[in-house]
């Protein structure tokens, strides 16, 4: 137990310096490792600021303090007094390699079994075997940086925009279901039989009642969950730092959001972000780099050859051209002999993942010898002017693909670009690479559901000069939207809302609603704009994606203290558990297990 006549913790480990020699202080943590060397034993002290070295002299030491520092292992928890002296051999590895504790009073607080596996931070350890002992992967230093990192930034954000004029408002947890994009999760009521609450997939209706309610400026740190599949950069539940401002354009918005990045970046990387940032149009984007959020760090771009190609005898070319898709290339410099056919044939069956039915190539061989998947079924003329557009080289290669689809291609090229750029050690890691995207479509057209949906979301203002053109042309309107991109990845976005009534009845109808279906969904919003709608618009950020990128983490569940699998299973608790029949006998529940 910690009391009775402990003396209380002075300082944390790595807090102490050269600067606190011969003086008594109390440390507090977890032992790392101990080392016996007869007459000297040392014991390593971790807690959350780092490592200080414990000092335990035969010929100084109390008899039974020595002989209880004898009987400890690691993972030990204690409690150390004693006098700091410099150590006679420094260790330059730890911030406090010059100095050590002679201890002079000695307690177990709490004795630990070997654990499942050591607590460094270069341990090669399952990660299932982690997530399962996660409280003891947080011990880990790294793991506890990337959480202090994540307190930090939260802290700035509420610094900064708490001096910019914004109000931190909570806003619910048990909400409404209005699907519409990725699943809901949701939360049966005991008290109406039959109805469920959701859980929020963001604040959005409720940050724009804020703005209907006055509040000019709104701010929170908000808990979110989506039912969707994951993957590296995505969990069922996950943070925003979520902002919206009222009487704002597009330009208010982001350098709001600017400032905050710049204020991150500097106080947590020393890294100083020149404003205002670039901003790419999603035209430009998706022509350049086949993507909505382009890795910029390097070259590749996409280059277009349908004119090339527009009356080709090359059926698979011809096909493309005909149904109004493209045939676009990338050139890889100098990977002639870094490429190898192996490496073409994975990347041709990996392409087809993004809908490519294959990937062409043709690769120029230091020795002037070519060699090409698909240049044998074109004309010499064709084939001429197609290396000369891309102004070929000795050792480069091109790849290309061709679709009725243009989605296909930029989905296809965009990707492609990014695996070669990370094999051939392309990527300029050294600096952040941020940018916007704006001037997004305001719908996308879905195949699966044969209808327009909402780009973004069904709340995003359509450019004003494209209102006209809502119902009659809904492909050429486009979005007072915004998306930040850092290295590659979306970190946040946002957008100016429909402030209007008759606007957002008109946007739903397109988007295929019925007045009913509108109402029943989004009654209370639309009831809320009769009286009185400022012009508003916002954003939010994804927390967790933005520190894994800026940590250079390889997954977001490192930067989440408590995180899910690939399967939405919590693995360390065992969430999701079963749940007992008086409870769903409570909640007017039958559950239906599959093939049951």
């Amino acid at each position: 137990m910690y009391g009775g006549n402990l003396k209380k913790r002075t300082h944390y480990c790595a807090t102490l310096s050269i600067k606190n020699i011969d003086e008594e202080v109390t440390v507090c943590g977890w032992v790392q490792r101990q080392r016996d060397l007869g007459q000297l034993i040392f014991i390593d002290l971790r807690d959350r600021s780092g490592i200080i070295q414990l000092a335990f002299d035969e010929s100084l030491t109390n008899s039974d303090i020595f002989k209880k520092a004898f009987a400890i292992r690691s993972e030990f928890v204690l409690c150390a007094t004693g006098i700091v002296r410099e150590r006679s051999s420094k260790n330059k590895n730890i911030k406090t390699g010059d100095i050590e504790i002679l201890v002079s009073d000695l307690h177990i607080l709490s004795q630990a079994e070997t654990p499942p596996f050591e607590i460094l931070d270069d341990s090669n350890v399952n990660e299932e075997l982690r997530l399962k002992y996660r409280y003891l992967d947080l011990r880990r230093p790294c793991m506890q940086k990337n959480i202090m990192t994540r307190h930090k930034i939260i802290k700035i954000a509420r610094d900064y925009f708490d001096e910019n004029g914004f109000l931190e408002i909570e806003t619910p947890i048990l909400v409404k279901s209005t699907p519409e994009g990725a699943k809901d999760y949701i939360v049966p009521s005991r008290v109406f039989p039959g109805r469920c609450f959701a859980l929020p997939q963001s604040p959005q209706l409720y940050k724009q009642l804020t703005m209907l309610a006055g509040f000019d400026r709104y701010f929170q740190v908000a808990r979110c969950f989506r039912d969707e599949d994951l993957r590296a950069n995505r969990q069922p539940e996950f943070t925003q730092l979520d902002l919206e401002m009222s009487f704002v354009d597009c330009d208010d918005v982001i350098n709001m959001a600017e400032g905050f990045l710049q204020k991150v970046f500097k106080e947590i990387l020393n890294i100083d972000i020149k404003l205002p940032l670039r901003r790419l149009s999603f035209k430009e984007a998706m022509v350049r780099y086949g993507s909505d959020k382009p890795d910029t760090r390097f070259g590749l771009e996409l280059q277009d050859l349908t004119d090339i190609f527009r009356n080709t005898k090359f059926k698979v070319f011809a096909s493309a051209v005909e149904q109004g898709g493209s045939i676009r290339a990338i050139v890889v410099p100098n990977a002639a002999e870094k490429i190898s056919r192996k490496d073409i044939d994975k990347l041709t069956q990996w392409i087809k993942a993004y809908g490519a039915a294959g990937l062409a190539w043709t690769k120029l061989n230091a020795d002037s010898t070519a060699s090409s998947s698909f240049e044998k079924f074109l004309s010499d003329q064709e084939v001429s002017a197609m290396h000369s557009e891309l102004k070929l080289k000795s050792g480069d290669i091109i790849f290309l693909v061709a679709n009725s689809k243009n989605k296909v291609v930029f989905d296809s090229l965009g990707a492609l670009r990014n695996k070669i750029a990370e094999k051939l050690n392309l990527i300029d890691s050294s600096n952040p690479d941020l940018l916007w995207i704006v001037d997004f479509p305001l719908f996308e057209y879905s195949e699966e559901e044969q209808r327009f949906v909402a780009m973004h979301h069904p709340f995003t203002h359509p450019k004003f000069e494209d209102i006209e053109k809502l119902e009659s042309a809904p492909a050429n309107v486009h979005a007072l939207a915004y998306d930040i991109v850092l290295n590659g990845n979306e970190i946040g976005g946002g957008s100016i809302r429909i402030n209007s009534r008759d606007l957002q009845e008109r946007m739903f109808k397109v988007l295929g609603f019925t007045r009913e279906e509108a109402e029943k969904r989004f009654g209370f919003l639309m009831e809320a704009f009769r009286y009185g709608a400022p012009p508003h618009g916002g954003m939010a950020f994804g927390l967790d994606r933005m520190l894994m990128l800026m940590l250079n983490c390889s997954s977001i569940r490192d930067v989440i203290a408590f995180p899910k699998v690939a399967t939405s299973a919590e693995l360390m608790s065992q969430a999701p558990g079963k749940i007992e029949q008086t409870q769903l006998d409570e909640l007017s529940l039958k559950l239906s297990l599959p093939n049951s």
